[in-house]
């Protein structure tokens, strides 16, 4: 065969396949495709009706989606993910499977094979650890540059972070390095209080005391339920309530508002 019928061929195959790698999979995006949730998303066995909208256009035309449910007891992750597995068939019909059944190669594999990634909620710690253990966080690091939407509630979200810095969370195990994901360009702070919480006051003096000491990092704040989204390299405030600290100050966000400066 001459050479320039050999690459005309491969043109053609790799238009094929890219093509139908859009029919089976999910919208392809050019830049990572993250949606990071502030915890508390679930109405019964559904994703809260405020959820719906923007998690059906992240999952767009997928087909299974794999969740990741380290940060949950050992006890409760065949309870989560029934209960996820009916979120994800009510969203858009999309067959979900957790990776807690499966040896370290076969997840590995499954999230090589995945259309989608969902990282849940529980004791963020736990969750990095198993990360790096298992070696899931490079793959899903990888995956996600890829093209692949993800998308984490609570734990899942602060691991998609930076690092994992105004987590709520107790040390329950020692981790290798708080360095996460770093997906989505600040450090996550879930299950921010509303400011008539009794709790508000407490928190916002948490997340400035962090940041005296971390002055250069910024902090992505996420109330329950709340939803931001990085999309075609642009972080879109999409759900509820949310607020970004700085060591300069507070940015009160509004649904719908382009987040600008996050590194």
């Amino acid at each position: 065969m001459q050479p320039h019928r050999f690459l005309g061929w491969r043109r053609i195959l790799g238009l094929v396949a890219s093509l139908w790698l859009g029919a089976v999979g999910c919208a392809a995006s050019p830049s990572p495709s993250v949606l990071v949730v502030g915890g508390s998303m679930m109405n019964g066995d559904h994703f809260a009706e405020a959820t719906l909208p923007v998690m059906r256009e992240h999952f767009k035309g997928c087909r299974t989606v794999v969740l990741v449910l380290h940060a949950s007891h050992p006890a409760d992750r065949d309870r989560t993910e029934a209960r996820l597995q009916r979120a994800f068939a009510h969203l858009s019909g999309i067959s979900a499977e957790s990776l807690h059944r499966l040896d370290d190669a076969e997840s590995l594999r499954r999230l090589r094979a995945a259309d989608g990634i969902f990282v849940g909620g529980g004791e963020t710690f736990v969750l990095l650890r198993e990360l790096y253990r298992t070696g899931q966080l490079e793959v899903i690091r990888e995956r996600v540059h890829a093209g692949v939407p993800y998308a984490g509630s609570s734990a899942g979200a602060n691991v998609a972070g930076q690092r994992i810095g105004t987590t709520n969370d107790f040390p329950v195990t020692d981790i290798p390095t708080r360095d996460a994901l770093a997906l989505f360009p600040a450090v996550i702070n879930p299950h921010h209080p509303l400011p008539a919480a009794a709790e508000y006051a407490t928190r916002v003096g948490k997340i400035q005391g962090y940041l005296r000491f971390n002055p250069s990092e910024t902090v992505f704040a996420l109330g329950d339920a709340s939803i931001a989204r990085l999309h075609e390299g642009r972080v879109t405030f999409a759900v509820g309530f949310g607020r970004v600290y700085r060591a300069s100050g507070i940015t009160e966000l509004t649904v719908g508002q382009r987040v600008e400066g996050l590194r």
